[in-house]
């Protein structure tokens, strides 16, 4: 059987094409399985995987807890908002504790850039990265992929612009790496204010005007403004941006084609797309939804079976 390059999944630079490959491959047998009447694979029945989120999320949680338990995974579920983390434990403590309950895999989120490599090198366990900060989201640009494989056959030769808050958006990042890996041509498109310094050396184009942007893609990734991460004021107004970065059915139809509208959730509706805009048949969004829990099951599914 084929297996990932890698013992953990800790971002996308870390990947091979081949492993982006065979995660996608994987992911098409477990859809299979959720769309099923029995939705469960007894395939982990052995393995323990704890969930340690140290940042709030509901859907990404949700779908790695959800993909667990459709492997028939043991699943332990932590926050650290309610933990010793407040009363000033560290994340090794805090992991370590964790472990010696004899977990086999760590799905974390934190908000410091690289906690996820950081653990890699001092715990016995599988780590999978649910996001670190403004570094990377692995598992949202893989089932992006998959959303964007499924949708118009394949990643490869595709335009994709990828839409709004650029400089602290782990999206982003990751769907830059993937795509890029995948042989996809990549613009970003947003305020100036919102992109990094670094971006073109990334082999991504800058385009500022959204409507030539628009008209060059085949998918938009629209990224929602990070509110909680916006220290200063980046753009004038909320309203300001939504006229010059914001997609409405107006503007999706008056393009040369049909283009397909994508979007990480969780969706500020009026803002960065409007309602009508997410809710069109261009719109592939809730399909990213259920195809995030058939990547998550296949990620820790070919991760699973590197634990020796």
């Amino acid at each position: 059987m084929a297996e990932l390059s890698v013992n953990h999944l800790l971002g996308i630079k870390y990947l091979k094409e081949s492993d982006i490959q065979l995660i996608l491959e994987t992911a098409d047998h477990f859809k299979e399985v959720i769309n099923r009447s029995i939705k469960k694979v007894p395939s982990l029945r052995d393995i323990t995987i704890a969930n340690i989120f140290f940042e709030n999320s509901t859907r990404t949680r949700l779908s790695f807890e959800l993909a667990e338990k459709r492997l028939s995974a043991d699943v332990v579920n932590f926050s650290a908002g309610q933990s010793s983390v407040k009363k000033g434990e560290t994340l090794i403590d805090t992991v370590n504790n964790i472990l010696s309950m004899k977990v086999d895999m760590v799905v974390m989120r934190h908000p410091n850039p690289g906690a996820g490599i950081f653990l890699s090198k001092h715990v016995k366990a599988a780590i999978v990265n649910a996001g670190d900060g403004a570094h990377e989201h692995p598992t949202q640009a893989l089932l992006d992929s998959y959303s964007i494989r499924e949708k118009l056959g394949d990643v490869a030769g595709k335009n994709v612009v990828i839409v709004g808050d650029i400089l602290h958006s782990r999206v982003a990042l990751s769907n830059i790496f993937a795509l890029k890996l995948q042989g996809a041509n990549v613009k970003v498109c947003g305020p100036k204010t919102l992109m990094p310094k670094y971006i073109e050396s990334l082999g991504v184009t800058v385009e500022t005007d959204l409507r030539k942007a628009l008209n060059w893609c085949d998918v938009a990734n629209m990224l929602r403004i990070q509110n909680e991460r916006l220290d200063i004021s980046y753009f004038p107004t909320t309203r300001e941006y939504t006229q010059q970065f914001g997609v409405n059915k107006a503007l999706l139809d008056s393009l040369d084609k049909e283009i397909v509208i994508m979007h990480p959730g969780p969706i500020n509706r009026g803002v960065e797309i409007t309602s009508d805009v997410a809710d069109s048949k261009q719109s592939i969004i809730l399909n990213q939804v259920e195809n995030g829990v058939a990547i998550r099951m296949a990620v820790i599914y070919l991760l699973a079976s590197k634990i020796k």
